[in-house]
């Protein structure tokens, strides 16, 4: 990582259904190898058996999710005079963002439906209404911080 300046952020095109800057980002994590289209279809598919289901707009329920997923504090390591802390810090609105589509990915790869679509579809249900894996992270994560509470004023 160059310590010259920060990276320049990329601009994301917006997807063409929803024209959406986060469903892009979303279906860009989902893809694999580059294939694009196989991406789109999951998250298209995945996002029509949503509306099937709830009846509700797709994206409201998508947005929802993400919502219940970000967390508002994480852990970092600082070392201090040999030992090393965990500090709880504040995420930034990016890295929040970030986070919780990997969280959402990972949680809806380990489910144990037959597609990707059907795996994707149920997470975002599932996040949507504050519970499932990627949920239990974010607590798992903000459990951690509180617990490491004691050491925030390492904080830098």
């Amino acid at each position: 990582m160059s310590r010259r300046h920060r990276a320049d952020k990329r601009e994301i095109i917006p997807d063409p259904k929803y024209h959406s800057d986060v469903v892009s980002k979303f279906m860009n994590s989902v893809m694999y190898a580059g294939k694009k289209s196989a991406a789109e279809r999951i998250v298209y598919g995945a996002f029509d058996i949503i509306e099937d289901k709830t009846k509700q707009d797709p994206l409201s329920v998508f947005r929802q999710a993400l919502d219940n997923v970000m967390p508002t504090i994480e852990v970092r390591s600082r070392r201090v005079g040999g030992a090393t802390y965990q500090v709880p810090v504040e995420v930034r609105v990016d890295r929040r963002q970030a986070l919780a589509i990997r969280w959402l990915l990972a949680a809806a790869r380990a489910r144990n439906e037959r597609t990707m679509t059907e795996k994707l579809s149920g997470e975002l249900l599932d996040a949507s209404n504050n519970r499932g894996n990627a949920v239990k992270k974010r607590e798992d994560t903000h459990r951690m911080a509180d617990a490491n509470r004691a050491f925030s004023h390492y904080r830098w």
